[in-house]
This record gives structure tokens, C-alpha cells and sequence, in this order.
């Protein structure tokens, strides 16, 4: 070899530039652990938020501190090696900015039949369809009968496009404006998101828009405070000061809706005696007087109730009732505020408002616990002062700045100052307070978050607070928030996955046994099977696994679970390259060659069939990269990454090492004692056998068609939407049993053994078409309430559902994805299965320049990933492991056909390299001959594969268990394919059997023939 200084240098320079890399992680990590080693000291495990509190201060106050060489924590922070969400526990989540409310509020929320009807017909439209919202907004509205204009006055044409839209335009001038503002304010949208976030402090975050999309990525690696965090990214900090209707003024009409929503339950039963009203008890002053002296009399309302539901469905919910000059109307518990919203938005019990109440706008307070419930929640109700456009005296734009501070009483409050024109509002909105001895309710996105009086007259200079029982990361966070300014619509969560810090630390520990072990049995068997070969083998490797590790750490990529499974497949590679060199140099000393020789000639030799082999592999790895998101990026990232560093480390590290050894005439056999022989006398008649395989691989075919079109495949949440949840337990549990209680709550769910026996992956579609924060807490609520019995007696809900470092039971993981998602991940997936099969038949198409090899490959592949469906289809129902079909599973088939692909390559190669060297041999030997002399050297490849595999089977993460065994089936039936229907497939598609119809014998006698 050429350049071997060189060579050396470089390798030198790259091993120390990727140890440089690497010791920022571990000066993180040594800092990290000190830093829990203190909290923990501090804080026993009761105490999770103080201990995370005191390991943050600890960090802070070292981040400055040289550790190493001068290098600070902060310093290594920055650069260290990324762990994804499944290594380090946090939240991911795909954020859709609402594309509806920017329209509503482009037409000045017009009330416009045609522009109103469009949005809702849009969708409709979206559940088929994979145009954006804004395009099935624009076919809805083209698609409504009679002249529909969207530059009428009463939608575009308004106050807030009038400098860009005029009447008479049409609507084909009218949407490329529409569309530019809707980009406007999505990107408004974005950096709304990424301010907040920077304030968040969360290491390492990642923020992105999705293309074009008015869909942002936002993951957060580390986040242990989840419902923080998707309050902070779902808020629209729609901030809004609003008159207060007080309770007097409102309980005539509560106990009125209370009789009503009574008759409707009645008449809805059919077996209770309908309850009588008279006009009069909302029409009638003096009986409302009435009423109110009842509700504020010195008897308890409550008791005087019977809370069955049905004649007094909503007082009998209440937990406490509101008192006379107080902005509460009524207390009831957290779990109940959904269904009194239901009453008090019925058509029937709103038109028993009164006059003066017509335009009342009830919402609910912050939630709190009750301590007289044992912690349960509790929210107030609350009647704002509405008009007829519904919009408050005063909004949250008028705010310039916000800072969280202490108020007198030292609890934490959120000072807001505001601009001149707010300023002068505020004032009048104070004075008229404090004349009629009422009070000013604070509201952010429908919640009140305080509603005081004005006891000192009118407030100047724009100066308020906001208070509500806050914590100091609470009150930050509502800082931040107004700061940043709030959204231009609403964002809801419509992919979501929350991972708890133990889950992610369990996913480390297994995923580093599963890799040392795999590397472990791989070293020690290259040395077994190649003698000091082997040795110089493993080096190489080990080179390979630092420069893999240290790239990943240089460009800032994230290791994911994903990425692990990536690395150590990409160890079996390695080892392929050097199987295929030593086996080549073994054919060369068979041959009598001397050993310098045999070793230049099999390195080239072998040259050939490795490029063609890792191209192939790449091009999949590429497919995954552009159609995959998320871990599946991580996989390929890996996978490509390791292509490279296997192909320099094979290639040259090892060429030097076996120079260097050889060059006084050392013995280098490439063998042992006991493999010298192995594989050297082996003559298989493939092709006549090939008859059989067709019939044994049509009946497997068949079977897994059938399998198919009558079991189908368990579909997970990535296909088609839904809601998952990982939960632990503190014992053993009875899986079908518990399924049968959550189907008896949600209608649908299945509950499925995970990993051990105590732990269950419960997966849900109820609600799976509504979005916000309120439906995922009612239904991790209900989910609760549900396995509660199974839990043990002190597992509150704030227990069940949090992420505190070393928990041991309750919600572990948490997966959301909605149907629109789901669509598009599908979409997706058949793109980079498709996708990765035509970029292959053109790949060897290329390279073979004989369509029959293209065929043979792409027969193999759809041959193999047939048979893996089949496999999933028919034994999902019983194997002891996740096998959902997601994404995860999409990468695994892509590895199996970079497999395949990589296993039928070299056997072409080898047949076409004989087709060179021995032209006047029958097809059929040529092809019989060439499989021979590639056995070894694939049946040793598969077997390191494969042990490799079945550590991290056996060993590793959960969570990929389902993507290793399609790997590991895949391998078995690729490695038969290569054999058995590629080559038989290539060979009879040839019109004689002969070498002349693949080789132009002329371009034989002008090129050398290719080496493989």
C-alpha cells in the first residue's frame, strides 16, 4: 500500500481529534454525577422536585469552575456527545400551529356563511387528504355553490389586509397573499416558541420548523418537568383583562341552569318525574331574589341536595358554593368542570339567561388542591362581563415587559408594566373597579388566574400583577411567556413523546451491556476464526467505534436507542470488510502465491465487492435519513457514519497493521488450525436445487399473503393515530384483565405485556381526533382511575403521571400521534421502501449493466420483505414482545434490504469476476462455482451479525426489540434469498444459458475483468 505515512498521520490525528471530542462528555458526566451525589445527600426520593431544584443550583454554581485542562462544565456542556430522548428521558413533540384561527383572524373573525362553512368543509377534507389545511381551505371555499369572493369586504378585504387586498381581485390574485401571511405568521409563531424555549433552560434543546409546514419539532432532551413544558409550548399567552360579574348577580341563573340540565337528564332517562319551571324563576326579579337568599342563607345548599346526578346534575357536583361581593360563583372538582361546561353551553339552559347576562362568559380559575379532598383538584368558576363581539376591555398586546417577583406576603407574583395607550385603559378599568366595589379578572388562554379588587382607586402608570399561588419555576414561566409575546394561533400537540429520566437511564445501561457483550464475543471470534488476522481485525474495529463516536460528538449529532442499534450493526459490517480480504488473501496462498502477493492481490480483489456492498447499504441508510424523523434519523445517521469510518478502518488500519507484521517475512495465514479448511471443499449444485427453493420460498409467499390479507399487522400509533402509554407497576399484573377495564373506560384500548411482567404498553384511540393539553390530562385522568386498584394505596395522580429521576412505578413513557400524522408517516414509510427498491435496481443496473442482475436483487428484496411481514402478521398476536408496525419497524425493513442487497452484490460480483476469468465454462458451473467460493464468507458475516443482533435482542432496550427481530429474521431469509432467488432468478431470465448474453466477449478482451 501506497502512502502509508500518510495513511498513518491521518489516522494518528483523527483518533486524537475524536478523544478530544469525547472528553467533554466525560468531564459533563463526572460533573453530572457529583451533582446528583449532592441532591441526593440533600433530599430523600419523597422529594424528586426539590432534589432536581438542588442538583440545578449545584450545576450553576460550577458551571464556571475549570474540570479538566481548563475546560469548564459550561464550557463541555456545549459540546458533548447529544443523547435523544430515549437515553436521557424529556419530551418531543410536533407542535401544528392552527392555520384555522390565523384565517379567522385574517377576516377579522367574520361572521361570513361561505367563509365560516369553508373552514369546517376544510376539515373534513384533511381527514383524506395530504394537502395542507390552507389548500382544503381554498378548494372547500372554490367548491361552495354560487360566487363566493375572498376579497369581499366581509372576509379579506378588511382593516388588516386592506394594504394588500382590494376589492375586485380574484381568487386566484387573493391566495398567493393568504399564503404569504399565513408563512408570516407561522415564522412569527416559531420565534415566539424558540424565545420562550431559550428562557426555558433546558441543555441542548432543538427547535424546527417542518419545511413549509405549520408544523415546528420541538425536542427538549433532559425536560423532567413535562407538564411544564407543554403548558410553556401550547399557551398562546392570550392575555385579556376583563369586568367580573360578582356571585349574587349569577346564582339566580345557576340554581335556574341547575332545574333545566335536571328536566334534561329526566327526559333523557325517561324514568324520573320531570321537574316543573315556571317563567318566573329567570324572568321574575322578586323570585330571583328569592332564590339568591336561599343559596346565600345560613343553611348548607349542599347538604339540602341529592347528588344523584339527575335532579340536580350540576349543585351536586359542587364542592363549595361562592359568597356574597366574591367573583367566584362556585367551586367543583377538576374532573367535573368538563361536564358543567356541557350544561352551561347548552342552547336550552343559555337561553335562561337573563337580559343583563346575555353576554356572560364563564370559565374556570387555575386549579388548586383541596385539602378538605384528601389534594384532589378543585377550579372555581367565574362569569366575565362578555359584549357582543366578545372581545375584553383590554388585551395582552398592550404588555411590554414581565418579570416574576415576591409581593409583600412573599408570594410569588408576575409584575406586568404597560405600554400608554394600556396604560390609560388600566386606569379607567381600576377607577371603575373601585367605584363599584368589583373586581378585575385576569385571564390567560380562558383561565383566571386572579381576580382581585381595587381597594386604593385607580391604578396609573400601567404597572399590575398577576398572582395565583405560584411556584418560582411557575411564575418564571408565565414571565417568559408575556415576554416572548403570545402565538398567533393556537398550537396543539400532535405528535407527542414524553420519556421519563429512569426509562432513559435504563435504556443506557442495557444498551452498553448489549454492546460490550456483542463486541465482546465479535473480538473473540475474529481471533478464533483468523489467528492474528484477527487480532489486527479488532484493532481496526476499535479504531472504528472511537472514530464513530467521535464524529457523532464533532458534528453535535443525538445518539438515540435507535443510533445504538445503528453502531452495532455497523460492527458486523466492519467485520464483513474484513471477512471479505482475508477470505480473498486465503484463496491467493491457495493458489501458491508468495504471502506479500496474495495480501496485495486479495486487498484489490476484495476492493470491489466491499464498495459495492456498502454503497448499496448506503443508499438505504440515505433512503432513511430524507424519509425518516426522529430515532430513525439517529439510526441512519449512525449507519451512514460507520459505512465510512468501517470502510477507511477495514481498508487501511488493518492493511497497515498486516504490513508492518509481514514485512520481515512473518507467517500471516489468515486462518487457525482448526478453520484452515473450512468451507475449501464445498461444491453445492445451487442451481439445480433452485426448483425447490422456488416452490419452499412461493408456499412461504403464500402463507405470509394470506397472513396478511386476513390477520393484517398490529399497526402502532404511527399509522394510524392514537395514544400510548408505557406504565409500571409495582407487582405482577394480569394484562387481559386489565385491557378488559380500560376497553370498559375507553371504549377501545389494548394492554400488552412490556418487557416484564409488572410493566404494560397501553395504547388507546380514544379522542384521538382532539388535540390541547385538557383532553391529554383527561385522559391520562382516566387512565389513572383506571389502574389505580393496581396500584398502591399512595399513588396520587401527580405520582402516577410525573417524571422525577429514579422512579420506579406509574406513567414511564408516554407516545401520541394524531390521525393526520399517522397519514403522513405512512405516506412516508412506502415512500422510502419504494424508494430504496428503485434506487437499487438502478445501482446494479449501473454497475452490472445487465437489467437480469437488477431484477434478481429486486426479486430477493421483495421476496425477503414479504416474508418479514408474513413473519410480524402471524405471530404478533403471541410473541412476549412489542411487534407494532412504526417507524422503528420501516428502518429495520430498510436494513434488510440494505442486507439483502449487500449479501446478493458480492455473490454477483464473484459470478461476474468468473465469467472473466473462465470463459469457456457453462453458465450454470460459472454461477455454481462463484456461490462456493462466497460461502465462508457469507455464512461467517451472518453468523457475527447475528450474534451481534441477538445481544441487543436479548440484552438491550425494550423498545427496539420489535426492529431487532425483523433485522434477525431478515438476515436468515436474506442470506437464503442471495442464494437461492437472486442468483436463480438473474440466471433464468438469461434467453440462453450462456455467457455471451451477459458479457460482451469484445469488452472482455479491451477491459480487464472487474475484481470483486
Amino acid at each position: 500500500m501506497q502512502n502509508k505515512g500518510l495513511v498513518s498521520v491521518f489516522a494518528i490525528l483523527f483518533g486524537l481529534v475524536s478523544i478530544y471530542q469525547l472528553s467533554f462528555t466525560f468531564i459533563t458526566n463526572k460533573v453530572e454525577d457529583s451533582a446528583k451525589e449532592f441532591a441526593n445527600s440533600k433530599f430523600t426520593e419523597d422529594q424528586p422536585h426539590e432534589r432536581n431544584v438542588a442538583e440545578a443550583r449545584y450545576l450553576d454554581s460550577v458551571a464556571n469552575n475549570p474540570v479538566f485542562l481548563g475546560v469548564d462544565y459550561k464550557t463541555a456542556k456545549e459540546k458533548e456527545l447529544n443523547k435523544g430522548l430515549d437515553l436521557k428521558g424529556g419530551i418531543n413533540v410536533m407542535l401544528e400551529v392552527s392555520v384555522k384561527d390565523i384565517l379567522k383572524g385574517l377576516a377579522n373573525n367574520t361572521k361570513d356563511a361561505a367563509f365560516n362553512q369553508a373552514l369546517e368543509n376544510a376539515k373534513e377534507l384533511q381527514k383524506t387528504s395530504q394537502d395542507t389545511y390552507l389548500e382544503s381551505f381554498f378548494k372547500a371555499f372554490e367548491a361552495l355553490p354560487g360566487e363566493n369572493n375572498l376579497a369581499s369586504p366581509d372576509i379579506f378585504f378588511n382593516k388588516n389586509l386592506e394594504d394588500v387586498i382590494e376589492v375586485g381581485m380574484t381568487n386566484a390574485q387573493v391566495k398567493p397573499i393568504i399564503e404569504k401571511k399565513i408563512d408570516e405568521s407561522i415564522t412569527s409563531a416559531f420565534e415566539v416558541l424558540r424565545k420562550r424555549i431559550d428562557k426555558f433552560g433546558v441543555t441542548q434543546p432543538n427547535i424546527q420548523r417542518i419545511g413549509k409546514s405549520a408544523r415546528i419539532l420541538v425536542e427538549l432532551p433532559g425536560a423532567k418537568d413535562v407538564d411544564r413544558v407543554k403548558k410553556l409550548l401550547q399557551s398562546t399567552a392570550q392575555l385579556e383583562f376583563w369586568d367580573v360579574y360578582k356571585f349574587e348577580e349569577v346564582a339566580g341563573f345557576l340554581q335556574a341552569a341547575d332545574l333545566k340540565a335536571g328536566e334534561i337528564e329526566s327526559a333523557k332517562s325517561k324514568t324520573a318525574t320531570t321537574v316543573e319551571t315556571t317563567q318566573e324563576e329567570t324572568d321574575s326579579t322578586a323570585s330571583e331574589e328569592d332564590d339568591v337568599s336561599k343559596l346565600l342563607g345560613g343553611q348548607d345548599v349542599k347538604d339540602s341536595l341529592v347528588d344523584d346526578g339527575k335532579s340536580n346534575p350540576i349543585l351536586s357536583k359542587m364542592v363549595s358554593l361562592g359568597s356574597q361581593g366574591s367573583p367566584v360563583i362556585a367551586t367543583f372538582r377538576l374532573k367535573d368542570t368538563s361536564v358543567v361546561n356541557g350544561y352551561l353551553r347548552n342552547p336550552q339552559i343559555k337561553s335562561l339567561l337573563p337580559n343583563e347576562l346575555r353576554f356572560a362568559k364563564f370559565v374556570w380559575g387555575l386549579p388548586e388542591a383541596n385539602p378538605q379532598l384528601d389534594g384532589e383538584e378543585t377550579s372555581s368558576l367565574y362569569a366575565l362581563k362578555g359584549n357582543r363581539n366578545n372581545t375584553p376591555p383590554l388585551g395582552g398586546s398592550v404588555v411590554v415587559d414581565a418579570r416574576q417577583e415576591f409581593d409583600q406576603m412573599s408570594r410569588v407574583v408576575v409584575s406586568m408594566q404597560m405600554n400608554g395607550q394600556g396604560a390609560k385603559v388600566w386606569e379607567q378599568m381600576t377607577g371603575n373597579a373601585y367605584q363599584n366595589q368589583s373586581q378585575i379578572a385576569i385571564v390567560l388562554d380562558d383561565i383566571v388566574y386572579s381576580a382581585p379588587g381595587v381597594t386604593s382607586g385607580p391604578i396609573a402608570g400601567g404597572r399590575s400583577q398577576i398572582s395565583g399561588n405560584f411556584t418560582v419555576p411557575q411564575g418564571q414561566d408565565l414571565a417568559n411567556v408575556l415576554r416572548a409575546g403570545k402565538l398567533p394561533a393556537s398550537a396543539e400537540i400532535v405528535q407527542g413523546e414524553v420519556v421519563g429520566p429512569t426509562l432513559g437511564q435504563e435504556a443506557i445501561n442495557s444498551g452498553v451491556l448489549s454492546f460490550l457483550l456483542a463486541l465482546g464475543i465479535v473480538l473473540v471470534w475474529m481471533i478464533f476464526y483468523y489467528g492474528k488476522a484477527g487480532i489486527f481485525a479488532d484493532i481496526a474495529l476499535m479504531v472504528n467505534i472511537l472514530f464513530i463516536f467521535g464524529i457523532l460528538a464533532g458534528l453535535g449529532a443525538v445518539l438515540t436507542l435507535p443510533g445504538i442499534a445503528g453502531i452495532v450493526l455497523t460492527i458486523g459490517m466492519s467485520v464483513d470488510a474484513n471477512v471479505l480480504i482475508f477470505e480473498r488473501i486465503k484463496e491467493e496462498l491457495a493458489k501458491g502465491k508468495a504471502q506479500k502477493d496474495a495480501i496485495r492481490d486479495g486487498f484489490n480483489n476484495a476492493l470491489s465487492s466491499i464498495l459495492d456492498a456498502n454503497i448499496t447499504t448506503g443508499l438505504t441508510g440515505l433512503i432513511l435519513l430524507v424519509f425518516g424523523t426522529g430515532p430513525i434519523q439517529g439510526f441512519a445517521t449512525t449507519l451512514l457514519i460507520g459505512i465510512a469510518t468501517a470502510l477507511f478502518t477495514s481498508i487501511f488500519i488493518t492493511r497497515l497493521f498486516i504490513d508492518n507484521y509481514t514485512k520481515n517475512g512473518k507467517d500471516l495465514p489468515c486462518s487457525t488450525s482448526i478453520t484452515k479448511n473450512l468451507f475449501t471443499n464445498v461444491n453445492i449444485a445451487f442451481l439445480k436445487k433452485r426448483k425447490m427453493a422456488y416452490i419452499f420460498s412461493a408456499i412461504m409467499l403464500t402463507i405470509s399473503a394470506i397472513s396478511l390479507f386476513t390477520n393484517g399487522l398490529n399497526q402502532g400509533v404511527d399509522f394510524v393515530g392514537g395514544r400510548t402509554y408505557t406504565v409500571r407497576f409495582a407487582k405482577d399484573v394480569n394484562s387481559a384483565e386489565i385491557q378488559d377495564n380500560l376497553i370498559a373506560t375507553f371504549g377501545s384500548a389494548e394492554a400488552k405485556t412490556y418487557g416484564g411482567d409488572n410493566q404494560l404498553k397501553i395504547t388507546t384511540k380514544y379522542k384521538v381526533e382532539e388535540t390541547g393539553t385538557e383532553v391529554d390530562d383527561e385522559i391520562e385522568r382516566m387512565l389513572y382511575e383506571t389502574v389505580k386498584k393496581d396500584m398502591p394505596a399512595d399513588m396520587t395522580f401527580e405520582k402516577f403521571v410525573g417524571d422525577q429521576e429514579g422512579k420506579s412505578i406509574g406513567r414511564m413513557e408516554y407516545y401520541k400521534v394524531s390521525p393526520t400524522i399517522a397519514d403522513d408517516i405512512k405516506r412516508d414509510s412506502f415512500w422510502a421502501v419504494f424508494g430504496s427498491l428503485i434506487v437499487v435496481f438502478l445501482y446494479i443496473l449501473l454497475r452490472f449493466r445487465k437489467w437480469q442482475f437488477g431484477l434478481g436483487a429486486v426479486a430477493a428484496i421483495f421476496h425477503d420483505v414479504v416474508i418479514v411481514l408474513g413473519v410480524f402478521s402471524l405471530t404478533y398476536k403471541f410473541m412476549p414482545f412489542s411487534m407494532e408496525i412504526d417507524q422503528a419497524f420501516i428502518a429495520a425493513i430498510l436494513t434488510v434490504v440494505g442486507y439483502s442487497l449487500n449479501d446478493t452484490v458480492i455473490v454477483f460480483d464473484r459470478i461476474r469476476e468468473f465469467f472473466g476469468e473462465h470463459p469457456n465454462w457453462k453458465m450454470n458451473r460459472v454461477i455454481d462455482v462463484a456461490l462456493n467460493s462466497t460461502l465462508g464468507r457469507t455464512l461467517n458475516t451472518s453468523f457475527t451479525t447475528l450474534i451481534v443482533l441477538l445481544c441487543m435482542f436479548f440484552f438491550g432496550a425494550e423498545s427496539i426489540r420489535g426492529l431487532l427481530f425483523a433485522i434477525i429474521v431478515g438476515i436468515f431469509v436474506g442470506t437464503y434469498s442471495s442464494l437461492f432467488i437472486a442468483t436463480p432468478i438473474m440466471y433464468d431470465t438469461v434467453k440462453r444459458k450462456n455467457i455471451e448474453d451477459l458479457l460482451d466477449r469484445k469488452e472482455e478482451e479491451e477491459a480487464p475483468a472487474v475484481e470483486a
